[in-house]
């Protein structure tokens, strides 16, 4: 199935009878295809609906399919190689499995040995931009602490928090604010680490919390003229309506 995928793939992209549109893509412009469908399968799996993860995961195995293909046409690389690659990383990574070695080599020391022989030997090398703000904050604090630049406990970032709160209180330039309301969200990303808490995933259910009420009290009679009073008053009933409660 994966090469006919690949014909497929072939048939849009030919110079000649191929698709206008996929034959003028680039890497950089289906680049937001590929994340909006991973965003698009976890979406399908928060919603355990298995029919719609049938086929996000194969427009996110197409997304696979078409980068592979620019590649291939630049002479980079192949989806033959792409595939190689992560089975020769995953044979390497679990030595105690595909190897001769036991599992106190762990995953991360496997992973630091790698990033040792790349050009960038950064703690941090290897932490993709394009991430969500909140999940690259926690990943490079999670980077910095492995070689232990971190707060010993919760009580370092907590009190960041509250330093943070006050440069922004105090900061008047649009730039300073947004960069204060920055270092407040990176230090609020380090107290959920602390805490053990994701703060994306959190951020995730507070937003389906939020969507829910609102969502709920928005169908009131006339709610857009409402007083904002009147508006809060239909917030705090519809919070005690859902009950909504922390997920086990």
């Amino acid at each position: 199935m994966l090469e006919r995928l690949q014909d497929i793939m072939a048939r849009l992209r030919d110079p000649v009878d191929g698709c206008a549109w996929d034959r003028v893509q680039t890497f950089a412009t289906i680049a937001p295809y590929t994340i909006e469908e991973a965003y698009e399968v976890a979406d399908a799996i928060a919603h355990d609906d298995m029919q719609a993860l049938r086929d996000e995961l194969g427009d996110l195995q197409l997304q696979v399919v078409f980068h592979a293909a620019i590649a291939e046409a630049r002479g980079a690389f192949t989806l033959e190689q792409v595939i190689a690659g992560i089975c020769d990383k995953m044979e390497r990574r679990h030595p105690h499995i595909f190897g001769e070695a036991d599992e106190t080599i762990g995953w991360e020391a496997i992973k630091a040995g790698e990033r040792a022989g790349r050009a960038d030997a950064s703690a941090l090398a290897g932490v993709a931009s394009a991430l969500p703000a909140l999940m690259r904050a926690e990943k490079l604090q999670r980077r910095a602490a492995r070689v232990g630049f971190d707060w010993p406990d919760a009580a370092g970032p907590r009190s960041k928090i509250a330093e943070e709160i006050a440069e922004v209180e105090t900061a008047t330039e649009p730039s300073r604010i947004e960069e204060e309301i920055g270092d407040l969200l990176f230090s609020v990303v380090n107290w959920a680490r602390h805490l053990g808490v994701d703060p994306e995933v959190a951020l995730r259910h507070a937003n389906a919390k939020f969507e829910r009420r609102f969502r709920t009290i928005e169908t009131a009679s006339g709610f857009r003229e409402l007083p904002l009073e009147d508006k809060e008053a239909l917030w705090r009933a519809a919070k005690a309506q859902t009950g909504d409660q922390p997920r086990a």
